[in-house]
């Protein structure tokens, strides 16, 4: 017999090796033993769980399977689970292939066509256990009630309260420090979306303040991106032309912000965020480092002072352009200031880098770079010279952009479709930033409530002549750096812009447009993630394809060609979007671990949950929904039995996964990271020979300590031999 244990022990760590994983620990069932007499009566085997609830001894009999309680709960324990087999021959009779079969072919009948119908709504929409419903539910005052729904609509409601003098003092400092940035960057931003300058301005103001009452994020700048400012004027250009009828143009962007916000409310509200998740990671980092390239390009018209220029965005469209304006007269002086403080921003970039004490001085030097730009130009009257200037930029507070909207406008559902697509682009750069930071920081970015925020400000912001606003990932890198600690921050730079919209626009009537191109310049390089097409080469091909395609598809056709090859639609159809899980327990007598639903005789095992993952790939567009159904699922199961023992280990059976993606990976070392703060650990069962060796390549088998097992069944005996301290709430 212990030759026999042996021999399963060795060879169990064979089969591990092939999985990348050393060794496991001995095979419980090593240690049986068995008493039974002459005749076979009895059989006994023990092994050791840990518990949920009280002890608990379970035992086979003819009669079929009880338990029953003995002891009390300890903070760290564990029990025996004894099963006591009266006669083999029974056994096998009763609970061997024969029973098993009965099992299978007498399980319940599965959901009907409504019922799934229904269950995917439930999924989509989000459950009534959620733990917001429970707790409005459980109050008995109508005033309670209200208090609970608002701070749920408003989370500054909730993290207000504890607001101190040091947290605004930081806030005060990084709000002061990001403003200095944004001024300059919104104008520039705004001319990039063909309007003018002051619209930029505008967008720093109302998003910035109605976000920092709604969003869940503590550290992303809101405001106007360079991606989308390149993205509206050219869809809404193939309806109205900027260049002759710039007031029709205006109101359509206007009127876009708006379907914008509406979409993005929408998302949010009806629990949509999975339709982000259809823009791959992968071809989102192609896509924005084609639109750096493009954005780049277009600058050089600000930069060398050009006057006649395209409107078109592919990248032969553009360097025509430049070559033809070559030809016609230009002032060298625009391209002389424009390098020379464009090479001054990035010299304090790499200062500030060298020095961690000089953050602040990348972060105020595109500022500095138009305050000593204007002076010189103004002094020397460079204006007189062939310098291009800002000349006038309308100050005072937003005004009421009501009656610009556009909404009997014969083009509307265009404009309409233009909002959809702006939308959801908005929105992945956002959550993607606003991801990032959180992370950094350890906490939990709720991304429905980020879209209803988002929604929230854009809808308003259009009605205050405000253009699409999301969040910057330059000017919250400068947030995080400066030391933000709550979304303060960006109410300190509203208020900031606000009062240089009533009070500096005067100053910037000679502020050099070769000046704003390099600001816009100077931002770029943040949006080329060359590390990140390299880890996207390295683990998926198919994966950097997306990359070349978005890349390819904005450079040399137009960004929404490049967009369209970003939402992926080949991987959308081959993969479901909506995957499921099943949570599994063990068969009694076999060693067989099913689903709970459809054999409800299988037993739990306590301490570990085990969940399979069904679909076959876990990618961009399902992996969010998995991580957010087992986060789900582990967080109502505890708090529906806040008295029974917290689980210990997460076993993810990934038989039936065939592929993983980048975006898949990062889910499950999200999963990990979120689970670990909790004291719950992740062991892998049954991987694939892809996912096994993508798991490798991005080192996630080193990150879960190489729980990886050929079997549930292994994975199951190695936590109970490792009799892991089980905790349990009081």
């Amino acid at each position: 017999m212990a030759s026999s244990a042996m021999g399963d022990t060795d060879g169990r760590d064979e089969r591990a090796k092939y999985l990348g994983f050393s060794s496991i620990a001995p095979h419980p069932y090593s240690a049986t033993d068995y008493s039974a007499g002459a005749d076979h009566e009895t059989e006994k085997e023990t092994i050791s769980f840990p518990a949920v609830g009280s002890p608990k001894h379970f035992k086979k009999s003819s009669s079929g399977i009880t338990t029953t309680t003995t002891g009390s709960i300890e903070n760290y324990h564990s029990i025996e689970m004894t099963q006591v087999y009266d006669n083999v021959s029974e056994d096998i009779e009763k609970n061997g292939v024969v029973e098993r079969s009965r099992w299978v072919l007498n399980a319940p009948e599965p959901p009907g066509l409504f019922r799934e119908a229904a269950d995917s709504v439930r999924d989509t929409l989000g459950s009534m256990r959620n733990k917001y419903y429970k707790s409005l539910k459980s109050q008995n005052s109508f005033t309670k009630r209200m208090l609970l729904i608002n701070q749920n609509i408003f989370p500054i409601l909730v993290w207000g309260r504890n607001y101190s003098a040091a947290k605004f003092k930081n806030d005060l400092m990084a709000g002061l420090t990001i403003a200095s940035l944004c001024i300059p960057q919104s104008i520039g931003y705004a001319t990039l979306a063909r309007l003018d300058p002051q619209y930029g301005l505008y967008t720093s103001v109302v998003p910035p303040l109605i976000y920092a009452v709604m969003g869940t994020s503590r550290d992303i700048a809101i405001g106007p991106v360079a991606v989308v400012s390149l993205l509206l004027p050219s869809m809404i250009q193939k309806i109205v032309d900027p260049g002759t009828d710039p007031i029709t143009y205006r109101n359509f962007v206007l009127t876009a912000t708006f379907f914008c916000g509406i979409f993005q409310g929408a998302f949010g509200f009806f629990r949509l965020g999975f339709l982000v998740d259809f823009l791959s990671h992968a071809a989102i980092v192609g896509f924005m480092a084609g639109a750096a390239i493009i954005i780049g390009l277009q600058q050089l018209k600000g930069l060398l002072g050009l006057t006649h220029f395209t409107n078109k965005t592919d990248i032969i469209s553009v360097t025509k352009a430049v070559w033809n304006s070559i030809h016609h007269p230009w002032s060298p002086y625009n391209f002389i200031i424009g390098i020379s403080f464009l090479g001054f921003i990035f010299f304090t970039r790499f200062l500030g880098k060298k020095n961690k004490k000089l953050f602040w001085l990348p972060a105020i030097a595109p500022l500095l770079s138009v305050i000593l730009s204007t002076l010189i130009v103004y002094v020397a009257k460079a204006d007189k010279n062939g310098v291009k200037i800002v000349k006038h930029i309308k100050g005072g507070i937003n005004p009421s952009s009501l009656h610009q909207l556009q909404l009997h406008s014969p083009f509307v559902w265009e404009v309409a479709k233009i909002g959809l697509i702006v939308a959801v682009v908005a929105l992945t750069e956002a959550i993607a930033v606003g991801r990032s930071f959180a992370t950094m920081k350890g906490y939990h970015l709720d991304g429905n409530k980020e879209m209803v925020a988002m929604g929230s400000m854009n809808i308003i912001g259009s009605l205050t002549s405000c253009y699409v606003a999301t969040g910057s990932f330059s000017r919250t890198a400068v947030n995080f750096s400066a030391g933000c600690e709550t979304l303060v921050s960006n109410i300190v730079m509203g208020i900031t812009v606000l009062i240089s919209l009533q009070f500096l626009t005067k100053l910037l009537y000679y502020t050099p447009t070769a000046i704003l191109a390099s600001i816009i310049l100077s931002a770029l390089p943040g949006l080329i993630n060359l590390n990140a097409a390299y880890h996207i080469w390295k683990l998926d091909k198919l994966d950097f394809l997306a990359c070349i395609g978005a890349f390819f598809g904005v450079l040399f056709a137009s960004v929404e060609i490049g967009l369209t090859v970003t939402i992926s639609f080949v991987k959308i159809i081959l993969i479901s979007i909506r995957p499921g899980t099943e949570t599994l327990g063990k068969l009694p007598g076999a060693d067989v671990f099913c689903d709970i639903q459809q054999y409800p005789m299988a037993i739990q095992i306590p301490g570990t949950i085990i969940i399979r993952i069904k679909p076959a790939l876990l990618c961009f567009a399902n992996a969010n929904f998995i991580r957010e159904r087992i986060m789900n699922y582990i967080s109502e199961d505890i708090e529906e039995n806040t008295k029974r023992t917290i689980y210990k280990l997460l076993i993810l059976d990934m038989s039936s996964l065939l592929n993983i993606d980048t975006s898949g990976i990062a889910c499950l070392e999200d999963m990990h990271r979120n689970l670990n703060e909790q004291g719950i650990q992740i062991a892998i069962a049954n991987p694939r020979w892809q996912v096994i060796h993508k798991l490798k390549l991005a080192e996630f088998v080193n990150k879960i300590e190489g729980r990886i097992f050929l079997t549930v069944g292994e994975a199951v005996m190695n936590y109970a031999t490792a009799k892991f301290p089980v905790r349990t709430t009081t």
